[in-house]
Parts: structure tokens; C-alpha cells; sequence
């Protein structure tokens, strides 16, 4: 199988899944305003979501180390496509739960088993090239994906969501038709036999690695909670300036991710890339403290976003490369605990922004440096390990 070939396929693919997934974020808080549902209960709906992808991803990711990769993730979109037609259709709270429940638990498929399929297509040294270019489709889609739902909402709170269920379904028919295997029989029959754990990819100097990202997206999910009232009061931005700003930094992530993870990952290796990325993180967070108009606000928050482009390429080539389990289980657990992070960012992130507005880019910064620390004792127990061997 050519990786030159398929690269740009999963990109288009990940890319409209993302769209899709976009399209109704703009739009979700008026549809829930209209059943009947209160911020409370859109905090809720937003959140299940989350939790079905930490409970669920693992197992998705083990699945197709069994049966294969194509299958999981036609699974996955199609999960997404129903989601978006019952809350098409959603005349009741309960409905949306529904939809964001059946959503959750099947699209969880989507990223673990798109990551597994680069890792299992990519020689090693390619690895995070692959993987770039994976978080660069997810990015531009959460650019356009909000633009277009905006748009749509105009004419109807609906449509957005028939749009994105669409999008989805069009997505699925290019998996089924131009998307081949990538995981040979053989694998999957070697997996099969496979009875361990799928926490055995948690294991050893590795570990580090999950804990790493998870401390990473806790602090990414705060910060993308709280920016736009420290935004708005420290630099006076309005709602329209800041979708540009978040635009300017998905598209300075999505350059970072699609163009240099891979070239950087090749000539100094995932430790040094993920090393850089956190550093540069750590730098945006506590410039954006210091933001006072439009323009400063974009480029500090740029900066974070350059930074944090880098490392969930590298941390994902780091793990499909070192752990001996497969590349469906690993990348599973690692979005597990993405989503762990992305439950547990929005609240704390909310709590420290009320007892001080600097408080989460602060905190941000802090937990950056502690992730710098967390590597350095990777690299030492996987020099400790190699010594050994």
C-alpha cells in the first residue's frame, strides 16, 4: 500500500468527519434552548459525549486490531451520520441525550482507529509525519465546521444538522470505496489470539506518555473555556474577532501539524519534537496573559496553538513505535484519555477563572512545565530500560 497514496485519502476523510462534527457546535446551545433544556443540562449533553469516547475509544481501537480498520471506522461514521439525523428530527431533551449518547459511543471509533491505520501504513521514521497530518485535517475541520453551521443556522436550527449527517454519509461512501485495509489478515489473526489487557499498553516508562497528554488537553480544555471572557475583558473582543483569532490559531496548529511534525519528528526524533511543543505551549500561556487588543490576542494565542500542534503528533508516533500491543489498543487509550481531559479542562478551568481571571493561563503554564518534567523522567527510565536490555 502506498502512504503517498492514502495519506491525502485519510486526510479528505478525517477532515469531512471533523466538518460534520464542527458544523453543529455553533448551533447546539440554541437547539437545546429550544426543547427545553437549560445551560446546566447543555453543559450535560456536551459532556456525555466526552465520557462515552473516554469509556469507549480502547475498546473501538482493540476491535479493529481484530477485525481491521475499514470496518471500525465505517462503525464510526455512521454513528456519527445517525447522531446528527436524530437531533435533526430531536423534538425533546431526551431525544438529544439519545443522539449525543449513540454519537459518543460510535464515533469514539473515528480517532483511535484513523491514528492505528497511519501508524500501520508508516514506516517508523515516517510515523509522525503521518500522525501530523491526521491532527491537521482535525484542525481545519473544527475551522470550517463552525463556519458553516453558523451560516446554515440562519435559515434553520435544523439544517445545520442535516448538513453534517449528510457530510457524514458522503464520508462513509468514500471509506467504503476508495479506503483499503491496512491491517494484513495475519495481524488481525495474531491479535485475535490475543487475550491480555488492553491496559498492558499502560505499562512500564510508556505510562508516562498518557499522563503526559491527558495533563496536556486539561489544560488546552480550560484554557479554550475561559479565553473568551478573559478576551473580552482584558482586550475588549468581541464574539466576531474571537472565531478569527481561534481561526488564525487552527490554522497556525494545522501548518505545524500537516508540514513540520513530520520533518522535525524524522531529523531529531518524537522526544525532541514533544519537548519543543511543550516549551512553546508553556511560552503561549503566559504571553496570552498580556494580551490587550485583537491583534495581540491572536498572535499569543497563536503561539500556544503552534506549540501545541507539535506534541499529540509526537506522542502518538512515540507510542505506536515503543509499545508492543497494537497499534488500534494504544491509540485507543490514548484517546480515552484525551477525553479524560476533556471532561475534566472545561469545569476547572471555569473554577479557576472565577477565583481569578489569570488563573487558568497561569495554571496552564505550570502544568506545562510539570509536563516538561514528566518527560525528562520518560527519557530517563527509557534510557534505564535500554541499559538493562
Amino acid at each position: 500500500m502506498e502512504t503517498k497514496k492514502v495519506l491525502p485519502v485519510l486526510f479528505l476523510v478525517m477532515f469531512l468527519v471533523m466538518v460534520g462534527f464542527g458544523i453543529i457546535i455553533p448551533v447546539m446551545p440554541f437547539l437545546a434552548e429550544k426543547v427545553g433544556g437549560s445551560p446546566t443540562e447543555l453543559g450535560l449533553l456536551m459532556a456525555v459525549y466526552s465520557l462515552m469516547q473516554l469509556l469507549f475509544a480502547p475498546m473501538w481501537g482493540r476491535i479493529s486490531d481484530r477485525i481491521g480498520r475499514k470496518p471500525v471506522m465505517m462503525i464510526g461514521i455512521a454513528g456519527l451520520a445517525l447522531s446528527f439525523f436524530i437531533m435533526a428530527t430531536a423534538d425533546s431533551l431526551w431525544v438529544l441525550f439519545v443522539a449525543r449518547i449513540v454519537g459518543g459511543v460510535l464515533s469514539s471509533a473515528n480517532m483511535p482507529t484513523a491514528m492505528a491505520y497511519v501508524a500501520d501504513i508508516t514506516t517508523p521514521e515516517d510515523r509522525g509525519k503521518g500522525m501530523g497530518i491526521i491532527g491537521a485535517a482535525t484542525g481545519l475541520g473544527f475551522i470550517f465546521g463552525p463556519a458553516i453551521g453558523g451560516i446554515f443556522s440562519k435559515s434553520s436550527l435544523n439544517l445545520p444538522f442535516y448538513i453534517a449527517g449528510i457530510s457524514s454519509l458522503i464520508t462513509l461512501i468514500l471509506v467504503f470505496i476508495i479506503l483499503k485495509e491496512s491491517l494484513t489478515v495475519e495481524k488481525r489473526s495474531q491479535h485475535s489470539k490475543n487475550k491480555e489487557s488492553m491496559w498492558k499498553a499502560f505499562n512500564g516508562p510508556l505510562s508516562i506518555m498518557f499522563i503526559l497528554q491527558l495533563i496536556i488537553t486539561l489544560s488546552m480544555a480550560g484554557l479554550e473555556t475561559t479565553f473568551a471572557y478573559f478576551a473580552a475583558q482584558k482586550a475588549n473582543i468581541s464574539l466576531v474577532q474571537l472565531g478569527y483569532i481561534f481561526m488564525i490559531m487552527g490554522f497556525g496548529s494545522a501548518i505545524v501539524q500537516g508540514g513540520l511534525v513530520g520533518r522535525m519528528t524524522k531529523k531529531y526524533g518524537e522526544g525532541a519534537v514533544i519537548r519543543i511543543g511543550i516549551i512553546v505551549s508553556a511560552i503561549g500561556f503566559i504571553l496570552i496573559l498580556f494580551s490587550n487588543n485583537f491583534w495581540t490576542s491572536a498572535v499569543f494565542l497563536t503561539i500556544f496553538g503552534l506549540g501545541n500542534g507539535f506534541i499529540r503528533p509526537a506522542i502518538s508516533a512515540l507510542l505506536t513505535k515503543n509499545s508492543t500491543t497494537g497499534h488500534g489498543s494504544v491509540t485507543g487509550l490514548l484517546s480515552s484519555f484525551d477525553s479524560f481531559g476533556r471532561i475534566a479542562g472545561p469545569p476547572i478551568g471555569g473554577w479557576l477563572f472565577s477565583i481569578s481571571i489569570d488563573l487558568p493561563f497561569i495554571s496552564g503554564a505550570m502544568l506545562s512545565v510539570f509536563a516538561l518534567v514528566l518527560y525528562q523522567i520518560y527519557h530517563a527510565q527509557t534510557k534505564q530500560v535500554k541499559a538493562f536490555v
